[in-house]
């Protein structure tokens, strides 16, 4: 009976069966929050946050972030996009040619993974195989606050991805 339950579980869910890169590279990572951002009503990608033991976000803590794409996009695409919210938000860092390195096209269910290494470092994963790292004073918090800043693109996104 419990064995039937929990295949049921995992066709209902399918993002249940796949364990996180970041729970094997991050000691002691558990989801935090996840929410579905939407650009005018269409899903773009699953964002998924883990934290230290699932608590809450502490930005002086290394944290994970996945993104699970629903739609196919450009590698110019994700660094343009990426670029143009860190000036948005505060943060115009010269990354433009790490994220170059980083970036591949995606397609449906393709996943990216970004892990802080302190407040300096990213180390980015694309479906469970590290691509590369970018360094650069402040990436952290000017690259996450994309997604978790209290000026990121939707509040409702943001409080979800956060477990608020």
């Amino acid at each position: 009976m419990r064995k039937a339950m929990l295949i049921t579980a995992l066709l209902v869910c399918p993002a249940m069966a796949q364990a996180s890169i970041v729970k094997s590279v991050l000691a002691d990572a558990e989801l935090r929050g996840a929410a579905i951002y939407r650009f005018i009503g269409f899903p773009l990608y699953e964002a998924r946050l883990y934290t230290q033991d699932g608590a809450p976000l502490d930005w002086s803590e290394d944290f994970g972030l996945e993104l699970e794409y629903r739609r196919n996009l450009t590698a110019y695409d994700l660094i343009e996009g990426t670029m143009r919210e860190l000036r948005r938000t505060g943060a115009p860092l010269p990354v433009r040619d790490q994220l170059a390195q980083c970036f591949r096209d995606v397609q449906e269910g393709d996943r990216y993974a970004a892990v802080s290494d302190g407040p300096d470092r990213i180390a980015f994963w694309r479906n469970d195989q590290r691509v590369c790292t970018v360094a650069h004073p402040g990436i952290k918090e000017g690259f996450m606050r994309i997604f978790l800043g209290e000026n990121s693109r939707s509040r409702s996104f943001t409080r979800a991805l956060k477990g608020e």
